[in-house]
């Protein structure tokens, strides 16, 4: 069995506030295409996040719609397989699912409920989740807040009933596991919550994970990045992000090509390199910080004329004194490139930082204030200045993950209710 895998497409993100990815989007998906042709794959696997927000615009799903249907073009005989992930609507991501299998592709969104009941046409819900094909099985669990153990495993054991020729087993899932490296992450907001590898059963051959970024097989970040690797089933893997979804993520971006000899035998992985059509710098590029904003816009001017594209982000010592106006100088300098050169106004300090040592001033506030506060960000954004080293965009996009979590337990709930009606009045 042969599969590419891919995850944390991220498709309309607007990265810093200001810059659209879709460029970038369509050379990932070119190459894609090309891996395709040229690999033929049984199945293309896409292990959640295939949106950047639950609530896409119209133009980004039709990007969707446009790229996938390139693949299945391009390769009638794949199948594709895409699972929703955290940034996703599960409700929305599963809906379209009837209309992609008439293109030979699996859109899963919901999880399985912790009952077991029989689909309306009288199958094992079991089946909702299993794609097989000629060459394999894959079984396909979107995010899942919570360990699942019982549940996954019964969806392995209704595989194993069926395997009786000694298939490979690919399980699918968008979770972070125990011993994962999850450099290019802040997690200091809300801390990373991982479970274990073996929360998801016993009986696959490959565990195909999304929403960590840097590729890597659990248990051998020694060789995470080696273009070719062999090992033992079963196998966990990040596939990593299609692209670098922040400045932090300094390392190689790639897809997955992964060969299965069979049930419990040996896993072959190699390595394809994204080639991103912009990547990210911080200047200066010697490691040593700048110490004054005239330094920092001369430099990058003198880097950016030397061609090619890309994101800068800037480091500088705590003692350089930066004007209030200093990113609008450096978006400026950059507006003769046209976005081919974008700017992460989040620059990074090194050094002592004296106004840290200060006792910051206290705000007060009316009640009657507070009470109109409806959304916690708004009380963030007005006391930002009390912490120092406060970002405020990693604090947003917690408050957007647990907002995605509620959206999702409150969709399993109405699902599990619609499952139980038809019981109920019988």
């Amino acid at each position: 069995m042969k599969i590419l895998h891919t995850a944390d497409l991220h498709l309309g993100q607007v990265i810093y506030q200001n810059y659209d990815r879709s460029d970038e989007h369509g050379r990932f998906f070119r190459q894609l295409e090309q891996w395709c042709r040229k690999e033929r794959p049984d199945a293309l696997l896409v292990s959640g996040d295939v949106f950047d927000i639950q609530q896409p615009s119209a133009a980004v799903k039709k990007a969707f719609t446009d790229y996938f249907v390139g693949l299945h073009s391009a390769c009638p005989q794949m199948a594709i397989v895409i699972t929703a992930g955290n940034h996703d609507s599960a409700s929305r991501i599963q809906a379209d699912n009837a209309v992609w299998q008439l293109a030979n592709t699996y859109l899963v969104g919901t999880p399985p409920a912790f009952n077991c009941l029989l689909s309306p046409d009288g199958t094992s819900w079991q089946d909702q989740y299993i794609i097989k094909l000629e060459s394999g099985y894959i079984v396909a669990l979107p995010y899942m807040t919570g360990e699942r153990r019982q549940t996954i495993q019964a969806i392995l054991d209704r595989v194993a009933e069926d395997n009786d020729r000694g298939l490979p087993v690919v399980v699918m899932a968008h979770q972070a596991v125990t011993g994962v490296d999850a450099t290019g992450h802040d997690f200091e907001i809300g801390k990373l919550k991982t479970q274990d590898a073996s929360s998801f059963g016993n009986g696959f051959d490959y565990l195909a994970l999304g929403h960590i970024h840097k590729p890597q097989t659990i248990g051998h970040q020694d060789d995470c990045m080696a273009a070719t690797a062999e090992y033992r089933s079963p196998v966990v893997r990040y596939s990593g992000s299609a692209l670098h979804v922040s400045c932090d993520e300094n390392y190689p971006h790639t897809v997955s090509l992964v060969e299965l000899a069979g049930h419990g035998g040996k896993v072959s992985i190699t390595q394809l390199r994204v080639d991103e059509l912009r990547h990210f710098y911080v200047l200066p590029l010697d490691g040593s910080s700048f110490t004054s904003a005239d330094e920092a816009i001369e430099a990058m001017s003198r880097f950016v004329s030397e061609g090619q594209r890309g994101y800068i982000r800037f480091r500088f010592d705590y003692g350089a004194n930066l004007p209030s106006n200093f990113s609008q100088m450096v978006y400026d300098a950059l507006q003769p490139y046209h976005d081919e050169w974008r700017y992460n106004p989040k620059p990074l300090w090194t050094g002592q930082d004296e106004d840290r040592q200060q006792e910051p001033k206290k705000l007060v506030f009316e009640v009657a204030e507070l009470q109109q506060m409806t959304d916690p960000m708004q009380f963030i954004e007005r006391t930002r200045d009390q912490y120092p080293g406060l970002d405020i965009e990693d604090v947003r996009q917690a408050f957007e993950e647990v907002r995605a979590e509620m959206l999702l337990m409150r969709e399993m709930k109405e699902n599990k209710d619609r499952q139980k009606k038809p019981t109920a009045e019988a």
